[in-house]
């Protein structure tokens, strides 16, 4: 995805100052190693196969969805999508119930022009090797008009969809109908703002909690059946982050970025308020973070994204004036 030269610059800063999480349970992080993937742009854990993590470019040669096995980091089988038009910009990837996949080709960051969008939906393979799958297109409208989006959500109970907009000043997540129609026009409706400037969420495999992240952080929210209450902070690895999955257990948030051979991180998932505000930072990167007990961790980070946003801000300016 073609960035602005000023985001660019705010996020190279950042990275910079990033270190490794250190994961306890759960899965642990991986570092994808197939050159394929030079734009990872969505991340899900696969329920039928325990540590593999779907991924795709966000702009592909092709409809292409790759299976990482998280324990070598190797893409251990490769889907190609049939029945669906050439993908635009292919943002999310989501596990719905009955281990359907849903992909989300809909980003719009070029003007915000489409006056539709996809998602696309196809069974996960129950063996995992290079094959070509039918897949059902639907096409997705927006109530009020086209949004940029990078965030699809699939409820893992009721299998409802919702996209989040991305926008600088935060969003709003949209629902869709109850079910899809691969017939006609699905118009999506903002339903409740979502306070961040979002490029990738996930539901927790209960579908009590949403983690929902961003280039400098995230939020943890609880559902409470769609009317969504904030829980705390989430801590994200600094740079170009572009997806969050939760482990199958639900232990773990995957954290992942775009990139050649970029890292997925894996940090624990927040739980309740209490629970988030008791986890500590570790290694510039942690669960939810709240009250007074922010560790050192949390605030060299903190002080990177303060520097990150100031730089950004900068050269906001000197490109207005030039």
């Amino acid at each position: 995805m073609r960035r602005p030269l000023v985001f660019l610059a705010g996020v190279l800063l950042m990275g910079a100052l990033a270190a490794p999480a250190i994961a306890a349970d759960g899965d642990d992080g991986f570092t994808i190693k197939d050159p394929r993937i030079t734009e990872s742009s969505g991340l899900a854990a696969s329920r039928q196969h325990p540590g593999i993590y779907w991924t795709h470019n966000d702009q592909d040669n092709g409809a292409y969805l790759y299976a990482v096995d998280s324990r070598t980091g190797e893409t251990v089988a490769t889907i190609t999508m049939t029945g669906v038009g050439t993908p635009r910009d292919v943002e999310a990837i989501q596990i719905g119930p009955d281990n359907q996949i849903y992909v989300g080709d809909i980003g719009d960051n070029d003007g915000v022009v489409w006056d539709y969008v996809w998602v696309y939906q196809l069974p996960e393979p129950k063996v995992l090797k290079d094959q070509t799958i039918r897949t059902t297109q639907y096409v997705v409208k927006y109530s009020d008009g086209p949004r940029d989006a990078e965030s699809l959500l699939v409820h893992p109970k009721t299998g409802r969809v919702y996209i989040i907009d991305k926008q600088e000043d935060g969003g709003h997540l949209y629902e869709g109908p109850a079910k899809l129609s691969a017939s006609g026009t699905n118009v999506f409706k903002p339903v409740v703002p979502v306070d961040l400037w979002a490029t990738d969420a996930a539901f927790s495999p209960d579908g009590q909690q949403l983690a929902v992240r961003g280039y400098f952080g995230g939020i943890a929210y609880d559902w409470n059946g769609g009317k969504i209450e904030k829980l705390g902070r989430i801590s994200v690895p600094l740079g170009q982050g572009e997806s969050v999955s939760y482990s199958t257990d639900g232990t773990k948030l995957m954290l992942g970025s775009e990139g050649a051979g970029s890292s997925v991180v894996a940090e624990d998932a927040p739980g309740d308020v209490g629970e988030a505000s008791k986890s500590p930072s570790r290694g510039g990167s942690s669960a939810a973070q709240g009250g007074d007990g922010d560790s050192d961790g949390f605030k060299v980070g903190a002080l990177a994204v303060a520097i990150g946003l100031v730089v950004v801000i900068g050269l906001k300016r000197l490109l207005r004036r030039s």
